[in-house]
């Protein structure tokens, strides 16, 4: 099981949203309680006023910061690049999907530390 197989099978019992192509899902500097999954579709995320861009596909996550940070603030801005399901998780439906299925975390920081990976490879000169 992959983690777009675990946020699937979350959904059936968690809180879903669809968001349709050109909404804004959250904007830099709201506060955020809830990280999302992507089931279906493309997100864009940009951050320091459109300089920096990522864009999101079904099986990542993103907002992951505002399960590890009090107080948390969205530190960049999330449109939905076509139309998208969400699964929303806050740090309670999150620790809930790493004890049921303790590879979910292992497979979520492998694909942060990929995007990171990327992000960095796309920044050199």
């Amino acid at each position: 099981m992959n983690a777009l197989d675990t946020m699937r099978a979350l959904a059936s019992t968690g809180e879903v949203i669809t968001v349709e192509a050109g909404e804004l899902i959250f904007r830099s500097g709201e506060p955020g309680a809830c990280m999302f999954g992507l089931l279906e579709g493309q997100v864009e995320l940009s951050w320091n006023g459109d300089q920096g861009h990522e864009q999101i596909n079904a099986g990542d996550v993103f907002g992951a910061g505002a399960l590890v940070t009090s107080e948390h603030r969205r530190y960049g801005d999330a449109r939905a690049l076509s139309r998208c399901r969400l699964l929303v998780m806050n740090r309670e439906k999150f620790l809930f999907a790493v004890q049921e299925s303790p590879m979910f975390a292992i497979e979520l920081l492998g694909s942060i530390d990929q995007r990171l990976r990327h992000l960095k490879d796309c920044t050199r000169i």
